[in-house]
């Protein structure tokens, strides 16, 4: 069986002199899992998507276990349900630090230091969050709490100790190289799933691949959880405003895993009956709403499976991403094209991606 897929997005960003005319997309290829699945005892699968999925492959087992439960008619426990949840959030954080400071800028030798300790601590909690003991949990996020503050992240994560390597960063995203109209706005929420699964499962990849609900194309991810804490919250989130959301977000994930927040659990994850044979789940991982819906036979085999995850969503032709570049107006030269990356990169693909930057009247 070939694995093999295009795991890359192809963006092509049109100017009329220096204004953002248009933006083309060409998304990344996902493997077919009905057409290599089916026939398959659903259990059998739970190994093999690491392979496909080696980014938050935590929240897909998850995704698959709970859609094949609901599938079966089938309650988990509580106790199961809270495991899950801790396994998909420790997950979370591991891949939210990743993405704030592997790569991102030059860190000294103790930040590089603090770096690679947060990381090991992160990865043993994400690995052994179901059913490792509160005592343990509390010490690998004491582990990263002391290397956040190390970085310039301490308490809420709201300010950023000055002087820091990351708050540098932050505030080189804060320019303005980039000159925004109000784009709207609409973002995805767990009162959406139902719609979205019965889509799902009923259309397969002509929905995954181009997803819509209620004839919108919402966001997903960090920005649209804080939206959902935060009503109101302005739709025109710069690279600099996602960065800090990102940065908040990691200190909420330490208070909850630490056992002192109670209230944190965003539907982290959820699960659906479709009918006999068929379920689905809803599972809130770094970077957004992930969904698999399965249908299965009379002997637990895979009849067909689907997943939507949410790149699918902020990188689709019309979505987020498009709408919030459509209009834009750049600074010269190297700067502005330097913040449309860094625009794209705060949408946080779980895929590589390319920019390219073409003039429109060379079309």
């Amino acid at each position: 069986m070939s694995l093999a897929f295009r795991n890359e997005i192809d963006i092509t960003v049109w100017l009329a002199g220096a204004t953002i005319a248009d933006v083309a997309i060409r998304p990344r290829s996902r493997p077919p899992l009905t057409r290599l699945f089916a026939g398959k005892p659903a259990a059998s699968l739970l190994s093999v998507l690491p392979r496909l999925f080696s980014l938050c492959s935590v929240a897909h087992q998850v995704a698959l276990l709970s859609a094949v439960e609901a599938a079966q008619g089938q309650d988990a426990t509580q106790a199961i349900v809270q495991s899950r949840a801790i396994a998909v959030a420790s997950e979370r954080l591991t891949e939210l630090l990743r993405g704030l400071f592997i790569g991102r800028f030059a860190l000294d030798r103790a930040s590089a230091s603090a770096v690679r300790g947060m990381m090991q601590a992160s990865t043993i909690l994400s690995g052994a969050s179901e059913g490792v003991p509160q005592a343990f949990r509390r010490d690998a996020v004491a582990q990263i709490k002391a290397a956040l503050a190390a970085l310039g992240i301490a308490g809420d994560g709201q300010a950023l100790a000055p002087g820091s390597a990351l708050a540098a960063f932050v505030a080189r995203c804060d320019g303005e190289a980039l000159s925004r109209p109000v784009a709207e706005q609409s973002f995805l929420t767990a009162a959406d799933d139902l719609e979205i699964v019965t889509r799902l499962l009923a259309d397969g990849a002509a929905y995954s691949d181009a997803p819509e609900v209620s004839s919108k194309i919402p966001e997903t991810g960090i920005w649209a959880r804080r939206a959902g804490r935060e009503p109101g919250l302005s739709a025109g989130a710069s690279p600099a405003a996602r960065l800090k959301a990102r940065i908040t977000e990691v200190a909420e994930l330490c208070a909850w895993l630490d056992g002192r927040e109670e209230d944190f659990d965003d539907g982290v994850v959820a699960s659906y009956r479709l009918g006999t044979g068929k379920g689905a789940a809803a599972v809130e991982c770094a970077r957004g709403r992930l969904y698999h819906a399965v249908a299965l036979d009379d002997e637990d085999r895979i009849v067909s499976f689907e997943f939507l995850a949410p790149t699918e969503w902020n990188f689709h032709a019309r979505g987020p991403l498009v709408r919030s570049l459509k209009g834009l107006l750049l600074a010269a030269g190297r700067q502005g094209q330097d913040a449309v990356r860094m625009l794209v990169d705060s949408f946080d693909p779980c895929v590589g991606f390319s920019l390219s930057f073409r003039e429109a009247g060379h079309a």
